[in-house]
């Protein structure tokens, strides 16, 4: 089926041509947009297993989601709680703390979601023949996941984001990038 993968990632964590963890917002703008991308091939997916069911398009689509969750999810949300949430909890401006708590919150809700939404795709992957196709609770799963994911992007780039860029700032920003180089074996 055309349109299924996503041929543009082909490392999960790693750049968007032009974009370097020199650059440590810009990477975690990327990583947003990639975000997007897996939540929209995973809607894809979900109409494509509907109608030609667990065949070798559908699989490779269920790798490539769970390949982008399960590395660099988490690095980008440890980008966060390290490096972007703490200065903003420090300010103390009780608007922005307010979203930041429900930030981190978020993050570990998305990850005992994602176990689950993990496992459907999983069946997929190793589904045989007669297959019945994702289960209605694995259909809530995948929409929970998309609409919590959703919501955490639009308070991080519209609230989080700006608030930390006028913050992490010189050497800050410096330790930052090399941060994020280290913990994923990048050589700067």
């Amino acid at each position: 089926m055309a349109g299924i993968r996503l041929h543009d990632i082909s490392l999960p964590g790693h750049a968007s041509p032009g974009v370097g963890f020199e650059a440590p917002f810009e990477m975690l703008d990327a990583c947003h947009e990639r975000v997007e991308r897996m939540l929209g091939l995973l809607g894809k997916l979900r109409a494509h297993v509907r109608t030609h069911g667990a065949d070798p398009q559908a699989r490779d689509a269920a790798r490539d989601v769970m390949r982008y969750f399960d590395q660099a999810g988490p690095h980008h949300h440890e980008d966060e709680e390290r490096h972007v949430f703490p200065p903003l909890l420090a300010q103390r401006d009780p608007a922005v703390v307010a979203v930041v708590i429900r930030l981190k919150q978020d993050h570990q809700e998305m990850a005992v979601m994602w176990a689950q939404v993990r496992a459907a795709l999983m069946a997929l992957v190793e589904s045989v023949e007669g297959w019945p196709g994702f289960s209605a609770e694995d259909q809530q799963c995948f929409d929970a996941y998309d609409a919590l994911y959703r919501r955490h992007l639009v308070d991080e780039n519209g609230v989080v984001y700006p608030a930390a860029r006028s913050l992490i700032r010189g050497e800050t920003l410096q330790a930052m990038s090399a941060d994020m180089m280290a913990r994923r074996g990048v050589v700067g």
